[in-house]
């Protein structure tokens, strides 16, 4: 096992995927048909031999802790491991909900861990890596504090807020500041930070000190001058779902078939909960391309261009593209729908008609009628 603790931090407030986050938190939101966003950082610490992993939520925690369960999905031994999920209290403002203020409420559980070093990585930031080459490369490297990043060639579209490196001569980290979507080529950091428990531990209580709106990126970029902080590269595809916009682009990559090769790994299995469902049924009239879609269904219209959760039911002579479309979602016949988010138990049946063609996809609310 990895001598490290996993973090599964919280998103920051500038991350807002509208909608979707009015009714679970953010690692919690479902992507790829059978999937949550959580399921990625979890698999990246489980496969990695993390056996002791903290997850923090920052509110609305119900389908949070009902898909994480025991953990016994992702691997995590109750024998040889631990999750725990903790929860941040209530607070005056969402200002003061930051993740510095989370661990200090709960930093019995960090100082009562006995691993030597903490892998700390939010949820928004969707890719593959193995923390157990990270942690060996923080080690040979001699930092104090190894920040993982992504090197993109489409910063003007894409990674927008999020924290943009700069490194001197010697790749150390000598700067952060924030992607406007200014430049093409950026250094985007993913958040993702490795160093030794007592050092994270004293940055976390020198954060507190310093101001209570502060988050650990804060203080990290404060530290600069004292410790030598150096990266890691992430070589494969990353995806940033830091709003509605991108949480939509992200589904719709992986609906071809190069997109499902990308998100499939045999040596790197995405962990997640299982549902016992019947698997789909194609109805006589079905006409299918481009999709990724969930056991359970029933289609007999024609969908295109798009990812399809549980239990969905999509009627005769319905037609949906490029549309995402939750668990248990309903689409009545001989009704049209493009480029739509449709959360979870929505049914769509007195409209015969629902096309967005703005560049943000409409969203139609969690248990709608429309």
């Amino acid at each position: 096992m990895l001598d490290a603790l996993g973090i599964v931090n919280i998103e920051d407030n500038d991350v807002k995927v509208y909608g979707l986050q009015d009714y679970r938190p953010l690692s919690a939101i479902s992507i790829f048909g059978r999937y949550r966003l959580i399921d990625f950082t979890l698999s990246n610490y489980t496969n990695s031999e993390i056996s002791e992993i903290h997850v923090y939520c920052k509110e609305k925690p119900r389908s949070l802790v009902e898909h994480l369960g025991t953990g016994l999905h992702y691997n995590i031994n109750s024998k040889k491991g631990k999750l725990k999920i903790l929860f941040g209290e209530d607070y005056s403002s969402k200002l003061y909900n930051t993740d510095i203020e989370n661990f200090i409420r709960n930093m019995v559980y960090i100082e009562e861990c006995d691993k030597e070093y903490v892998v700390l990585a939010p949820t928004y930031m969707v890719y593959r890596t193995n923390f157990k080459d990270v942690l060996n490369s923080h080690i040979e490297s001699g930092n104090d504090i190894s920040v993982l990043y992504k090197s993109v060639d489409s910063a003007k579209d894409e990674f927008i807020g999020c924290d943009c490196l700069t490194f001197n001569k010697d790749k150390r980290i000598i700067g952060i500041e924030k992607n406007r979507g200014r430049y093409k080529s950026r250094i985007i950091s993913l958040e993702a930070y490795v160093m030794k428990r007592e050092l994270f531990i004293q940055l976390v209580k020198d954060a507190a000190k310093v101001s209570s709106l502060y988050w650990f990126k804060d203080i990290l970029n404060d530290s600069l001058d004292k410790y030598k902080v150096g990266g890691y590269s992430v070589k494969n595809n990353v995806s940033c779902i830091n709003n509605i916009k991108a949480y939509y682009d992200t589904n719709m990559k992986y609906c071809s078939k190069a997109g499902v090769g990308l998100l499939r790994n045999d040596s790197w299995p995405i962990h997640t909960m299982t549902n016992d469902s019947a698997p789909t049924v194609y109805g006589e009239n079905s006409k299918i391309k481009n999709c990724i879609i969930a056991n359970g269904c029933k289609i007999d219209g024609t969908v295109e261009n798009c990812v399809v959760g549980r239990n969905v039911t999509i009627k005769k002579g319905a037609v949906v593209k490029d549309c995402v479309l939750l668990h248990n979602v309903t689409v009545n016949e001989d009704v049209t729908i493009e480029r739509i988010i449709v959360d979870k138990g929505a049914i769509i049946s007195n409209v015969k008609e629902l096309i967005c063609k703005e560049e943000i996809p409409a969203y139609v609310k969690r248990r709608d009628r429309i």
